[in-house]
């Protein structure tokens, strides 16, 4: 090889070198099309969050159809709508509107509270009858007899009756029993016109099943209205006496003033108790509202008044003659007994047949929590007959369901630490308070 040769193959490979220098320079300083991507794409992204508003969603419009529902549960609404026409066709031929009078030169408002006055001023009531009240009632039988509340008739010099069919009647008062709110007026009407209400057992009544009422709300004749029984056992306070009414249903079926005296109702339209007493509060502006609690006296007691009334105009109610209360775990301590459960006797009437059977009253005075007073040291009763007592209302019970006039019950008793049995016979209550 020549010299000139040698010179040419040298310049060659420093081309190649230099070629190669630069290509591997370009490969290692520059960035590869996927993180170039990666980074614009990266870039892309921080302007839109900067510079894209939000875009707005539209949904599609879809056709107007009514939302599916199974043919089972179309079926159980049906039936339920068809149960309730059907008692109501039933039933309400049954109930009546009732109108209480007054004599104008007898008649007082009853007392408002608060000093309010009445809402009709004095010179516009009628000048020979004024509206008392406005009731219901229904047909007890096919003489005419009908059942409403004591307090809807009570002191009323004229009565009238509305059917359902807008016959209108005068009704008599045959007698009232103010210690269970009751009370039987009658019409002379054809028997075939009348239409009696069939009777249910109200001691099988279940918390939670249905309860239907039919009535007069604020005179609106033949409303019904249906709910739930809510509660029973309980008592209530009669209007007129210092007796409580025992075994009370409490219902939030919605009644109103005017459902007085209507009937309460079970799924197969039987009577199961009498609308009495409603639970009311007083708003800010003065009106008067319904808390949605109402109260029906049982059916079973008013089957044992109703024909007592009917016969003989009154009703004798068996009676203790005891004044008590329940026993409550502070009473239970002060007494060292050994169980809060009981009706304790804190006063013996007078000659009366807890008297006479030598039952004992209380005669230490206990102050509770509350602030109130109770009298101990008495008898505590804890069963009558073959039932245990577990409060005072449990007694006022058994003589509701089970007690007669000249009935001889056994009494079950804790005396002293002791328990013990003493026989006593039941007598009728005094007229008026005791």
């Amino acid at each position: 090889m020549n010299k000139r040769t040698i010179l040419l193959a040298g310049s060659i490979l420093t081309v190649l070198i230099l070629g190669c220098a630069v290509l591997a320079a370009l490969l290692f300083s520059a960035a590869s099309p996927v993180q170039s991507f990666g980074r614009a794409l990266t870039d892309d992204l921080r302007v839109s969050r900067r510079t894209i508003a939000p875009t707005r969603v539209v949904l599609p419009t879809l056709e107007a159809l009514p939302t599916p529902v199974t043919s089972q549960l179309v079926a159980q609404a049906d039936a339920e709508e068809l149960l309730l026409i059907n008692l109501y066709e039933r039933v309400n031929p049954s109930v009546v509107n009732i109108e209480v009078y007054l004599e104008a030169s007898s008649f007082e408002h009853p007392p408002l509270p608060d000093g309010e006055q009445p809402d009709v001023p004095p010179e516009e009531f009628n000048p020979f009858f004024s509206p008392q009240g406005q009731g219901s009632g229904f047909v007890y039988s096919k003489e005419g007899h009908i059942i409403t509340n004591n307090h809807v008739v009570e002191g009323a010099t004229r009565v009238e009756v509305t059917f359902f069919d807008g016959t209108q009647l005068p009704a008599e008062i045959i007698g009232t029993d103010p210690d269970s709110d009751l009370a039987v007026i009658k019409v002379d009407a054809p028997p075939e016109s009348l239409s009696p209400v069939v009777w249910g057992n109200s001691d099988s009544i279940k918390v939670g099943q249905r309860a239907v009422a039919i009535g007069n709300p604020f005179g609106l004749n033949g409303s019904l209205t249906s709910g739930i029984i809510s509660a029973l056992g309980r008592s209530l306070p009669s209007l007129n006496s210092s007796f409580r009414i025992p075994e009370v249903i409490q219902i939030d079926a919605a009644v109103n003033p005017g459902n007085s005296g209507g009937p309460l109702l079970n799924s197969y339209g039987e009577v199961m108790g009498v609308i009495n007493a409603i639970v009311p509060r007083r708003l800010d502006n003065g009106e008067r509202s319904f808390l949605g609690v109402g109260f029906a006296i049982p059916g079973n007691l008013a089957r044992r008044v109703v024909p007592a009334i009917i016969e003989d105009g009154y009703y004798a109610h068996p009676w203790i003659g005891i004044v008590g209360n329940s026993v409550t775990s502070e009473i239970a301590e002060a007494m060292s007994l050994e169980s809060a459960h009981g009706a304790l006797v804190a006063q013996v009437l007078s000659d009366s047949p807890a008297d006479r059977a030598g039952l004992r009253g209380g005669l230490q005075e206990l102050t509770l929590k509350d602030g109130s007073l109770a009298r101990i040291g008495g008898d505590v009763i804890i069963g009558v007959d073959d039932e245990p007592v577990n409060g005072f209302d449990d007694l006022l019970s058994f003589l509701s369901r089970r007690g007669t006039v000249d009935q001889t019950i056994a009494l079950t008793i804790i005396r002293d630490g002791q328990t013990r049995q003493i026989d006593l016979t039941l007598e009728p209550r005094p007229t008026g308070n005791p």
